[in-house]
């Protein structure tokens, strides 16, 4: 097969694949970005990662992305003049490649105005803790410090206030005697893994609405 012939199969595959096309962005190793992958290659979740941004170059979830066969960038915040141009290059990206839907997975950026208008209710972000306690950086040293006994991840809807947007999914994790942060982190982490491409499922499949701050699924 030439490489003409190779282009147009791939171009045939793109058009032929239905899937909605999601674009996962991060700033770290991407063990989110990997659940999402592994939930796509098992069949449980029926979508396609068109592209994976990242702000930092040495990103491990740039390699995780490129070693599943998916394109991964690096947009640089140093090419924009302000965090809206910063924004407007990622939509760029995102538009280009025909993205329904955004899933922040330790993105270590606030989303501004240029890319909440682009994808309106379309952004989700996961969170180590039971929003709105902890919200921000070290969530679960918070967690620690103020002494509660259950914690978790939170799957929410994005907005320009941070880690405050309509709640999608949840899921609890106790606080061991004896946790650290290390500990509790790996133990949330494992919830998170679940409940990401879970949440990313419920968001695709439609038949939700907000009611106020509510995110209501269909028969609730």
């Amino acid at each position: 097969m030439t490489n003409d012939q190779r282009g147009r199969e791939s171009d045939r595959t793109v058009r032929t694949d239905s899937r909605p096309r999601i674009a996962v962005l991060i700033s770290g190793r991407g063990s989110n970005l990997q659940s999402i992958i592994d939930a796509i290659a098992a069949g449980t979740l029926d979508a396609t990662i068109a592209v994976v941004i990242s702000n930092r170059a040495g990103a491990q979830g740039l390699t995780r992305a490129r070693d599943a066969g998916i394109e991964a960038l690096f947009i640089n915040p140093k090419d924009s003049p302000d965090r809206d141009a910063y924004d407007r290059a990622i939509v760029d990206a995102l538009n280009a490649r025909r993205v329904t839907l955004v899933c922040l997975a330790g993105f270590m950026r606030l989303v501004g105005a240029p890319l909440l208008d682009a994808f309106p209710q379309r952004i989700l972000n996961i969170h180590p803790s039971l929003l709105p306690s902890f919200r921000g950086l070290d969530a679960q040293r918070q967690a620690l410090d103020h002494g509660v006994r259950v914690t978790g991840a939170t799957v929410h809807l994005v907005t320009s206030q941070l880690d405050d947007g309509p709640i999608v999914l949840q899921a609890t994790v106790p606080v061991l005697e004896g946790d650290t942060v290390d500990t509790l982190s790996a133990r949330i982490l494992v919830e998170e893994h679940r409940l990401y491409p879970e949440a990313i499922r419920l968001v695709l499949a439609g038949g939700w609405a907000l009611d106020g701050r509510r995110f209501l699924t269909r028969g609730h």
